[in-house]
């Protein structure tokens, strides 16, 4: 299964100030190049008075798409340190735009990158994170003899979550699974001496910090 990343989990907004200039930065939680560009345009209406929005983005939990624009300041002055930013902190399935207003003086090619760096890092620095995992859908079919050494071994397991459950002639547990299923099925085994059945879905999708199912059929690789 494949390894967890962190993603942005809340936006955050970033300032920095120079010689007047001013650098008003937002970091976005995205989760497609459409959305990215639709927060784009929306910024380029709010704030259609400012010199220029650059920003950039990583998509994916291998940052599979990555893009920046530097919107007319001088090449690799804003778009590349943004994305080297959002890069080094390791933080996935983000956007940050970054709104200059024209302070009157030149800050020169050093003081740009500083600017838009800083900005950057400020708006990551007042957004929240999640770790995200990816997840396997399944479910735990067993006897009431076995259930309470089943409870146990899913409170004790990190990578196991529970989801529902309901009681019949058996008792049916929804899990989500975030690491190899094998594992937890021979413990499942030893558990209930074989006796409980472990049914694994086609569905997948990911969990953030061990809470929240988000997406089933994660369309991401």
């Amino acid at each position: 299964m494949a390894a967890s990343y962190r993603i942005l989990n809340k936006t955050g907004n970033g300032y920095y100030e120079e010689k007047r200039s001013r650098f008003l930065a937002t970091a976005y939680p995205v989760h497609s190049e459409e959305e990215a560009a639709f927060l784009i345009a929306a910024e380029r209406k709010k704030t259609y008075d400012a010199r220029h929005h650059c920003w950039a983005y990583a998509l994916g939990p291998q940052n599979e798409t990555c893009r920046f624009s530097d919107d007319g300041e001088p090449s690799g002055t804003a778009g590349k340190p943004i994305l080297e930013v959002l890069l080094g902190r390791e933080i996935h399935d983000v956007l940050i735009i970054v709104t200059r207003y024209f302070g009157g003086t030149l800050l020169g090619t050093g003081g740009l990158v500083r600017a838009y760096t800083a900005a950057s890092q400020d708006a990551l620095d007042h957004a929240e994170t999640a770790v995200v995992r990816p997840a396997v859908k399944a479910s735990v079919t067993c006897g009431y003899s076995d259930l309470a050494r089943i409870d146990k071994l899913i409170r004790n397991d990190e990578t196991v979550y529970e989801a529902s459950r309901s009681y019949g002639e058996k008792t049916e547990i929804s899990l989500y699974l975030t690491a190899d299923p094998e594992a937890f099925a021979s413990a499942l085994g030893d558990a209930s001496s074989g006796r409980a059945v472990l049914s694994l879905s086609d569905e997948t999708g990911i969990m953030t910090d061990g809470e929240h199912f988000l997406r089933e059929h994660d369309p991401r690789p």
